[in-house]
């Protein structure tokens, strides 16, 4: 399951595994924007830690470290 959501001129791409029944590991990957020499030349998929979640959870939980990754890198907006 696939979920992509637009921040700060990124896409914070969020992907949903199946490890149990109605629990799910969590993958978020950043993609795109103006600075996307900050994220590195890999800019590989992070498995999030702390789960499995449920599937309401895991996606609120991708979605906010994929914004304070961003956030991180660029500093506070202004």
């Amino acid at each position: 399951m696939h979920r992509m959501i637009t921040y700060r001129s990124f896409e914070i791409h969020v992907e949903l595994a199946p490890v149990a029944k109605d629990m799910f590991d969590v993958t978020v990957q950043i993609k795109g924007g103006a600075n996307l020499n900050v994220l590195g030349a890999r800019g590989d998929r992070v498995l999030l830690r702390n789960g499995p979640f449920t599937e309401r959870w895991a996606y609120l939980v991708g979605e906010i470290a994929g914004q304070a990754a961003i956030d991180v890198l660029l500093g506070p907006v202004d």
